[in-house]
């Protein structure tokens, strides 16, 4: 059933039958403008303070359609067993999923929910790496609008410590190797968004490689495990996307090539 018609100004968007209110994300961006990042937030009004206001609402509209699947579970809580997402997590993930998990119980239910029983993909199967494979000091940005990513700088970027280039998204992780060491990388494209990043090899010690982050497991088989889960959830909440949520105009995806202030060409 299509949703009926209403003032833009009051919705930012249906969930199902249900609209959300304008106030929400008014909400959001007011803690933002006076919360601790304020600072690197856009110049209000500008095209890229629209693109925020777009990836808000997305990340909004996805709060609010898994809380509607949580709610016919009756699963309102998540499970313990969902850790926070670390930063190489949430990369996979992508920005608006994972802020949605971040900020939300009934995403990380529905994550529970739909990812329990995935399981690694043959596909991904390889023979197991070196005990101690190569790591790097890798900086890395995800970024949703591709002309702030051709604009990024080394300061920009986040530091993700001493990590294998295997544990960072495909497209990135190539594009590193064929360029050399400390060189900015990018914007490289995926599916998640437009990449920038550095990487040099870690230092030794007694000529051994610094252990990764704390936050990723030393088994091989876990770390893929972990990563089709977040393939799988993202790819679910495509679907439910997708099938549950009517945005309005002016408040599409940062993404959607046919909103005017997304700049990318090909």
């Amino acid at each position: 059933m299509t949703p009926p018609l209403s003032n833009p100004s009051t919705v930012i968007g249906w969930v199902g039958d249900r609209p959300i209110p304008r106030t929400h994300l008014d909400q959001r961006l007011s803690d933002l403008r006076n919360g601790p990042l304020r600072a690197t937030l856009p110049t209000p009004g500008s095209s890229e303070d629209r693109q925020l206001a777009r990836w808000l609402t997305q990340v909004i509209l996805t709060e609010a359609a898994c809380e509607s699947a949580a709610t016919e579970l009756a699963r309102s809580t998540p499970s313990p067993r969902e850790p926070a997402l670390d930063r190489i997590a949430a990369v996979e993930l992508g920005s608006i999923n994972a802020a949605a998990y971040n900020n939300s119980p009934h995403v990380r239910a529905m994550f529970h929910h739909v990812t329990t029983n995935v399981t690694i993909p043959s596909e991904w199967q390889h023979p197991r790496p070196s005990p101690h494979p190569s790591h790097h000091l890798v900086h890395h940005r995800l970024f949703t609008d591709p002309t702030r990513a051709r604009e990024a700088t080394p300061a920009d970027l986040e530091p993700l410590g001493p990590i294998t280039l295997d544990s960072l998204p495909t497209a990135i992780a190539e594009a590193l190797r064929q360029h050399p060491h400390g060189a900015l990388v990018g914007p490289v494209e995926d599916t998640l968004g437009w990449h920038v990043a550095t990487a040099v090899p870690a230092p030794t010690t007694n000529g051994r490689q610094p252990p990764p982050e704390k936050a990723t497991s030393d088994d091989p088989d876990q770390r893929l495990l972990a990563a089709a889960r977040r393939r799988a959830f993202a790819r679910w909440l495509d679907d439910l996307r997708a099938q549950k949520i009517r945005l309005v105009p002016g408040l599409e995806h940062p993404g959607d090539p046919r909103q005017p202030d997304n700049h990318h060409k090909h």
